[in-house]
């Protein structure tokens, strides 16, 4: 029997990862409306992670 005040470990298991599943749905959401184009923040931003990561492929190539 749980009582009030009494802190349970396991009891809220599981909390962060919603809040966090809940906005990461609404980073994506608010970012992804205006997709229809090319030149939507979304597009923008795939685009620049894109190319971060090949320059740091290319850098990590280097002798």
């Amino acid at each position: 029997m749980s009582r009030p005040g009494i802190h349970h470990p396991g009891e809220e298991s599981g909390q962060s990862s919603m809040e966090y599943l809940i906005v990461c749905a609404a980073l994506a959401l608010a970012l992804g409306i205006g997709m229809s184009d090319n030149n939507s923040v979304l597009q923008q931003l795939i685009e620049a992670f894109r190319l971060a990561y090949a320059r740091i492929a290319f850098a990590y190539s280097l002798p």
